[in-house]
């Protein structure tokens, strides 16, 4: 069999590894389809002239998982779903494993996510009943002698011997730009309701608008739409780790914040972040135009344009979650004291609740906690700036940059990055080879000990933290020779005295803080 849909309409040619294993399940006397996401990014190429790349290559067979095997040695099969994971020799890690699996019907889903069982069908029709939306429901036909054997099979041919089957109107609604569960909607949500989140991320991902009207946007069909609303609570029974990828596919979507609009809209947001829905209706003060909400909503949209991170995004979603709690007043004078902190504990929590990895919780509640730093050029000195680099950390200074930005954008400001911003760069790079962190001393643990004559305890942490505490004041002395000095005068105090002098250097109001309070009390009319 030799084809490649690569012509003058199709966008997407078929990998040589998909080829190679639709070539064997044909000499092996098999039916062999491609299924899914990847029919559906070919159609789009072939109906919107776009560009795109499937993601995931999946093949559906009339061939039992045992017979799958024994035409690809290298395979495996370890689940009860009929798919069975072929190796390839592939650079590309999308096509390393490809998966093929059996035709099957599903019985009732019990847990609203997963069948109680499966049984194998007969047809690629009936394969194709069982997907969640009409644009995933198609099947390109890949065996070279494909026909219309089937009387009334709704099929239309494409170059190379590839025949599409499309039972329920796939293809019409990809050309109307129109996403509709297959068969009920109703009953498609209750069998799977991670479905009612696919939903949305169908529709942030592929640019669908529930507003219809563009000419070039896409809507969710009506009955489908009124479904997600009415199934909305089954999410709940869903576990957090699902619901986490399916929202992390949607705020990593270009029209992030039109995700996230959605699931408010349709019932779903509250559901996974109830915290973010506390902010609506919330109005703020005469700097913010928007309301809370709307801010967070702002703030992503800009991020996402940008195409920053997932940290980023997150902090930017979910930076001022504290604000309602920490709101005194009402009108253009209302005061959020605090709320930096209130927030970077909600976020905390709400990532932990839906199973985010440890090092992306740290990295995006530290954004929140510190997205307030204060800076004018002329009213911090060097020896903050230091202090603001140790507290934050020089690795963080670019996205606790990126996400002042968005903050400002969602705000209503014009300019996401001012003079001040660029000025405090300018005193970054110039104070960046200062010490800023006890590593960064002349002197370490063992030369404290050496020079103090004591044994390892907390002694020598404390005077670690007050010799650092005087280099980000004067650099200069940060040799062997001064802090050596400085350390055998720490000798000389008591256990008392040391205890308070070590407290005092870790618990000093830094700069940045101290210009936080003042500019908010300036802006507040609070003294």
């Amino acid at each position: 069999m030799n084809f490649n849909p690569l012509n003058k309409k199709i966008k997407a040619s078929i990998p040589e590894e998909i080829i190679n294993i639709a070539e064997k399940i044909e000499k092996a006397k098999f039916r062999v389809y491609l299924v899914g996401g990847c029919v559906r990014d070919i159609l789009r190429g072939v109906v919107h002239g776009e560009l795109v790349e499937p993601k995931d290559w999946d093949i559906a067979t009339d061939a039992k998982p045992e017979q799958t095997q024994k035409i690809f040695k290298d395979s495996v099969y370890e689940n009860n779903f009929g798919t069975v994971g072929v190796k390839t020799r592939s650079e590309k890690e999308s096509l390393k494993i490809v998966e093929i699996t059996t035709f099957r019907l599903e019985s009732e889903y019990t847990d609203k996510r997963h069948p109680n069982g499966v049984r194998f069908a007969k047809t690629i029709e009936e394969d194709l009943s069982r997907r969640d939306f009409t644009i995933n429901a198609m099947a390109l036909e890949l065996n070279e002698t494909s026909d219309k054997r089937k009387e009334g099979m709704p099929m239309s041919h494409f170059p190379f011997g590839m025949s599409l089957i499309d039972p329920f109107g796939g293809q019409k609604d990809l050309e109307n730009k129109l996403i509709r569960a297959v068969g009920d909607a109703d009953e498609r949500f209750n069998e799977d309701a991670l479905r009612l989140m696919r939903a949305v991320r169908f529709a942030t991902e592929l640019n669908f608008f529930t507003q219809g009207g563009s000419a070039s946007g896409w809507k969710i069909e009506e009955k489908t739409l009124k479904a997600v609303e009415k199934r909305a609570g089954l999410l709940e029974m869903i576990a957090k780790e699902r619901i986490r990828d399916e929202f992390v596919k949607i705020i990593m979507a270009n029209k992030a914040a039109q995700g996230i609009l959605l699931l408010e809209k349709l019932g779903l947001l509250k559901y996974i972040l109830p915290e973010l829905c506390e902010g609506i209706g919330v109005a703020q003060n005469l700097h913010h135009i928007y309301t809370v909400f709307e801010h967070h909503i702002k703030s992503l949209d800009y991020v996402a344009k940008q195409n920053y991170s997932l940290e980023i995004r997150l902090a930017a979603l979910l930076h001022d979650l504290g604000k309602p709690k920490t709101k005194c007043g009402e009108g253009y004078n209302a005061t959020f004291h605090g709320h930096e902190m209130a927030s970077a504990k909600m976020v905390a929590r709400a990532l932990e609740r839906l199973r985010f990895s440890k090092d992306i919780i740290e990295k995006v509640v530290h954004l929140v906690r510190y997205h307030m730093f204060y800076y004018n050029v002329g009213e911090v000195s060097e020896a903050g700036v230091r202090r603001f680099l140790a507290r934050v950390g020089p690795e963080n200074v670019d996205n606790l940059l990126k996400i002042r930005e968005a903050d400002r954008i969602g705000s209503g400001t014009p300019k996401a990055v001012p003079y001040k911003n660029r000025h405090l760069l300018f005193m970054i790079e110039k104070v960046k080879i200062d010490p800023i962190s006890p590593k960064m001393l002349k002197v370490d643990g063992e030369s404290v000990m050496k020079v103090a004559g004591i044994e390892p305890g907390p002694k020598v942490g404390q005077i670690l933290t007050v010799l650092l505490e005087e280099v980000l004041d004067e650099p200069a002395k940060n040799t062997k020779k001064d802090l050596e000095l400085k350390i055998k005068n720490l000798t000389k105090l008591s256990e008392k005295e040391l205890i308070n002098l070590a407290k005092n250097a870790k618990n000093k109001k830094e700069e940045f803080e101290i210009g936080v309070e003042k500019e908010m009390k300036k802006k507040y009319y609070v003294k």
